[in-house]
């Protein structure tokens, strides 16, 4: 049963991509409005992580936020299968900007570790192709349950000539060698960890566990922090990829500060651009000790 499900999504996503960007789209957008318009857990779970992070919000502006959001999560989600079969090149012609890209230049040329940061804000996808095309990067990535998606994105996502390591205790061996020899990685830095794991720290209106790992993976500057997210044009017609350099607080020797920074840089971001982050994610399941479960 699992490899015919496995079949039929594989299958069902090689259609979709034949479909032409605009329909794509629109179609994201759709599968959107309905995730709104239905009311399911999905939905509740984006409603109450907006309320908790945007709590000055009255009910009707959460209300829009909220459907703007759902319709983004939608057009990303159609977009990203799209970047799952299409050729690298195809998904990297649609990168319209790029804002600070000097940055990642000048680190990839420092001959430190080059630790690449993300979060699930925008289309990590893209900006997975983009960044394998500056350089030869080892992709942390959680495998999902069905294998014949597994071994689909495993070969997609090493289309520029890199790697990929599970989020796996062997995954992320690979991942701190890589760094330590000189190498490039790239992480997203806001799936919860377990509690010995991370910290509680500010994360816009409330507070999120968040991993000390990526901290922990520059190691007092010995490695650089870039920050990179694609964000989808207002217009639909691609991506801007915005690139940061880690603060100067991620590489201090107060690792719960360290993440506490982390945290500000990928919530700012969030703030600027608040539809296109996942919401639809349980990402503050665990709460400080105390309070109640949110989900």
């Amino acid at each position: 049963m699992e490899k015919f499900k496995g079949a039929l999504v594989v299958g069902f996503l090689r259609l979709f991509a034949l479909l032409p960007w605009r329909v794509v789209q629109g179609l994201g957008a759709f599968i959107g409005w309905l995730m709104w318009r239905l009311p399911t857990d999905t939905r509740e779970v984006a409603r109450t992580n907006l309320s908790k992070c945007f709590p000055e919000l009255d009910a009707d502006a959460l209300e829009k936020l909220l459907r703007r959001s759902l319709i983004d999560i939608g057009k990303t989600l159609t977009e990203s299968a799209c970047a799952w079969i299409w050729p690298a090149s195809k998904s990297l012609a649609l990168v319209r900007e790029v804002q600070g890209l000097e940055v990642l230049q000048q680190a990839l040329a420092s001959g430190k570790g080059v630790v690449g940061i993300t979060s699930h804000l925008g289309n990590w996808e893209v900006l997975n192709h983009f960044y394998c095309a500056q350089c030869k990067p080892i992709i942390f990535y959680r495998p999902p349950k069905l294998k014949a998606v597994d071994d689909l994105l495993q070969r997609q996502r090493v289309q520029m000539g890199n790697r990929v390591a599970p989020s796996t205790r062997e995954g992320i061996l690979s991942v701190i060698k890589e760094v330590r020899r000189g190498g490039a990685v790239g992480i997203p830095a806001d799936p919860e960890p377990s509690l010995s794991a991370g910290f509680f720290v500010p994360f816009l209106g409330t507070r999120a566990l968040t991993s000390k790992f990526v901290p922990g993976m520059l190691d007092h500057k010995k490695s650089q922090g870039v920050f990179l997210h694609a964000l989808r044009l207002e217009d639909g017609s691609g991506y801007r990829v915005i690139i940061e350099a880690a603060p100067e607080a991620m590489y201090g020797e107060d690792v719960e500060a360290a993440v506490a920074s982390m945290s500000e840089t990928i919530g700012n971001y969030v703030r600027t651009y608040p539809s296109q982050y996942m919401w639809t994610m349980k990402r503050f399941k665990k709460r400080p000790e105390g309070e109640a479960r949110w989900y």
